[in-house]
């Protein structure tokens, strides 16, 4: 839920704030920039029906199983599928969390995290939380923003999501962008994207899985 709404009018303001705040030539100012010209797909529709065929089609290539299932009929996640009638960034914000979840805990209902905020069964998905608050920050932020990388890989409107997620908040102030530019980071030393900012794709991700393993 976005805490502070900005009007479109202030949008400009806002990324330009941003924008000035981080270092150039970095990688965060690449990512950034991608993130901030999807305005431009804003109106050739939001949330479509290719768009969250998309959003399946990602899960699948991850290896992630979907159901035709609204996830309050039960999870959103159920330790081995998506429940996919959910809005587009929906779907790809959980196939975020499923990238970010270390491997023992994605055979966990909503990922050992905690009911998500759309699954229906809370207290059986609450029972298998199995991680403090700090990680439930941490990945909650990680699993947003690998989410909205992948969005605009695939050529939707992530700003609405950048927003949305409260990425934009407190834009007028430096913390802002070295927010972004830490969970950046943090997903480069995780390995889920590469130097250029972009999203690590399922056959390298695979890859370097098992080489870990």
């Amino acid at each position: 839920m976005q805490l502070t709404t900005i009007p479109d009018d202030q949008l400009p303001q806002a990324i330009a704030s941003v924008r000035a705040n981080l270092a150039p030539d970095s990688m965060a100012l690449a990512v950034f920039e991608r993130i901030a010209a999807t305005r431009d797909l804003i109106p050739l529709g939001v949330d479509t029906p290719a768009h969250r065929q998309a959003g399946i089609e990602l899960a699948r290539r991850f290896g992630i199983g979907t159901i035709d299932e609204a996830p309050q009929d039960a999870w959103s996640y159920d330790g081995r599928s998506i429940r996919t009638r959910s809005e587009a960034y929906v779907l790809i914000h959980e196939v975020g969390h499923w990238l970010v979840a270390s491997p023992e805990r994605r055979t966990l209902l909503d990922f050992g995290l905690g009911a998500g905020p759309e699954s229906g069964r809370v207290a059986e998905a609450d029972a298998q939380l199995c991680v403090d608050k700090d990680t439930q920050i941490e990945e909650e932020a990680l699993a947003s923003l690998i989410g909205i990388l992948w969005e605009v890989e695939l050529g939707q409107p992530a700003i609405l999501a950048f927003l949305e997620q409260n990425w934009l908040e407190g834009w007028e102030r430096p913390a802002c962008a070295a927010n972004l530019v830490q969970n950046l980071e943090l997903l480069y030393q995780r390995g889920l994207i590469d130097a250029a900012g972009r999203p690590v794709p399922p056959e390298s991700f695979r890859e370097c899985s098992s080489e870990a393993a």
